[in-house]
């Protein structure tokens, strides 16, 4: 899978994401992470990406032309500014606070396409017509301002190739993660058996996989209710899930 990152700090991202199980997948070539400065493409002797603001206020905005042009080249396309971008061209991705909330569910679908392409903003924006011109899908990561948009790139990024197959050594890792289900992740422990007084639950040390999984669930059931409990609306259990899960609540009303 690659991934385009149409910047104006391309070594930001290159060296954030070339670590840990994202650099040994780049490594392997399961992915590829591309990050473009976009002030290659300026015309201007300096370089220059930005303009004032039309109608006044604090602050520059990202002019159209140098995106438009950066696009352009990872997209080996032929269309002009005033010709609509034709299909089958990757989706663009624009990180915003206006954009839909990114979630697990978002990843899973992102991870389907071969090629995404991610454009951060900087200053007090993008000039809006070339948004308009090359922007598929308009995407947060929450509801905090950040100073661009590469860190909120470099988490979806992070997040989407985790889904792509071979990317995590163990494939089991990704199936049993946070929100894979819909719940939070279970409780987990490692050697020693007892640490600081208190010890790893005992149906843990007693190899009985179905005992084991059927406490992994429960405890996913307790830490969702516990920490995020608007996300038990979308979860489907099954028969014997369900029952803990009203009784716990019945428990909680008591």
């Amino acid at each position: 899978m690659k991934f385009h990152v149409m910047t104006l700090f391309p070594e930001m991202v290159e060296q954030g994401l070339h670590t840990s199980i994202l650099g040994r997948a780049m490594d392997a070539g399961i992915i590829c992470v591309d990050a473009v400065n976009i002030r290659d493409f300026s015309e201007d002797k300096h370089r220059h990406v930005d303009d004032y603001p039309y109608g006044g206020g604090a602050g520059m905005v990202m002019a159209p032309e140098p995106i438009f042009k950066c696009y352009e080249s990872l997209t080996a396309g032929s269309t002009s500014a005033d010709e609509p971008v034709p299909a089958g061209r990757p989706r663009v991705i624009y990180l915003t606070p206006w954009g839909r909330v990114f979630n697990q569910k978002m990843a899973k679908e992102f991870a389907k396409e071969e090629e995404l392409i991610f454009l951060c903003g900087h200053y007090e924006g993008v000039d809006e017509r070339v948004l308009e011109e090359i922007v598929t899908d308009y995407v947060s990561i929450g509801d905090y301002v950040l100073s661009g948009g590469e860190l909120p790139s470099m988490v979806m990024i992070d997040a989407i190739a985790r889904m792509v197959p071979g990317v995590l050594t163990n494939e089991e890792s990704g199936e049993t993660e946070s929100f894979m289900n819909g719940l939070l992740e279970y409780p987990q422990y490692t050697r020693p058996e007892e640490w600081h007084g208190q010890k790893v639950p005992e149906v843990l040390l007693s190899g009985h996989h179905a005992k084991v999984a059927e406490w992994r669930m429960q405890r996913s059931i307790d830490r969702t209710v516990q920490y995020r409990p608007e996300l038990m609306d979308g979860v489907e259990l099954d028969k014997k899930s369900a029952k803990y899960y009203r009784d716990l609540l019945n428990s909680e009303k008591e």
